[in-house]
């Protein structure tokens, strides 16, 4: 059921998504971060921060992981993404959760997926144009969970050479492979995303391995947009066009 706040929003892949028409929708960043992910082939995915729960849908037409489960702390999104799966009769393969990510151990269980994937929050309470606590804010914001929230718990649900997936900002990389090498996720990818060929990055797509060996390949830098506005040929091979 679509209440009236509510659209339905053609994924263009045989899949649809609810999504509130004045709320936070899904970018371009869930559709590389689910591209990124869907090589590495996987039993049972866990997406954290999983919002409207478009990485789970995504990764459920890119991939034939059996199981995949979203969490998300916010309980009217998370019972959207919910009714988005049973829209697209999806329960056999997916399941959405809300708790609160600090808390999804005693959800799931230790040692529970051998990938995991988060877009997560990008920026820290008190930078950038922090509304009053609200769907908005909590989504941009790191209001209800952190980076170090984010990896730690990561470390936690991640089988031995488990993989985790995450697309983040390229100014808080510092702080996600510190917490990376302290809950001994090893950085094993990285590519960069340009908005166009003459402008600095302005996301990161960050592969780890739990207990995996010291070595990180950087991947060749991805580019949004042409120099006439128009998406480059990989993005519209990633959006399946």
């Amino acid at each position: 059921m679509i209440k009236d706040d509510e659209c339905l929003d053609d994924l263009q892949n045989g899949l649809f998504i609810i999504q509130k028409k004045n709320g936070f929708k899904f970018g371009i960043d869930a559709v590389l971060l689910s591209d990124f992910a869907k090589e590495t082939r996987s039993k049972k995915t866990l997406d954290l921060c999983t919002g409207t729960g478009i990485v789970p849908l995504l990764l459920s037409a890119k991939t034939n992981t059996p199981k995949i489960f979203g969490l998300e702390i916010q309980e009217d999104i998370a019972q959207m993404a919910q009714r988005s799966v049973e829209h697209n009769k999806l329960e056999d393969r997916i399941s959405i959760k809300c708790g609160d990510l600090k808390t999804a151990v005693s959800i799931y269980g230790r040692d529970s997926f051998d990938k995991i994937t988060c877009n997560p929050p990008y920026m820290k309470c008190g930078s950038g144009n922090q509304n009053d606590i609200d769907t908005k804010s909590i989504s941009r914001h790191e209001v209800m969970c952190t980076v170090d929230d984010v990896i730690n718990v990561s470390a936690k649900l991640l089988i031995p050479k488990g993989r985790f997936f995450m697309i983040h900002r390229p100014n808080r990389l510092v702080d996600i492979m510190c917490a990376m090498r302290k809950y001994k996720i090893e950085p094993k990818r990285m590519r960069f995303v340009h908005p166009s060929y003459d402008k600095v990055p302005n996301m990161v797509l960050i592969e780890g391995m739990r207990d995996g060996g010291e070595e990180l390949k950087l991947l060749p830098p991805l580019y949004v947009y042409n120099q006439d506005g128009t998406y480059s040929d990989e993005i519209h091979k990633i959006y399946g066009n």
